[in-house]
């Protein structure tokens, strides 16, 4: 019988977590900005969406657009 790997397991717990509190951190600064207050401070670290994670272009091109 393999040994669990209580590793793997925290660390899947923990990234879980973390998602929920990022998940409750943009509610609460989406309901903080509905309410008409503009946040003063935000302290946004790039997410694994949002760190420039992108396919390369579909024709195998530059962005640029040139020819």
């Amino acid at each position: 019988m393999a040994k669990p790997n209580y590793q793997f397991e925290k660390r899947q717990r923990d990234l879980a977590k973390k998602s929920r509190q990022e998940e409750k951190r943009r509610q609460k600064l989406a309901a903080k900005a509905g309410a008409g207050e503009a946040p003063a401070d935000i302290d946004e670290a790039p997410s694994a969406d949002d760190a420039g994670l992108r396919p390369p272009p579909a024709n195998g091109g530059t962005e640029s657009g040139s020819t």
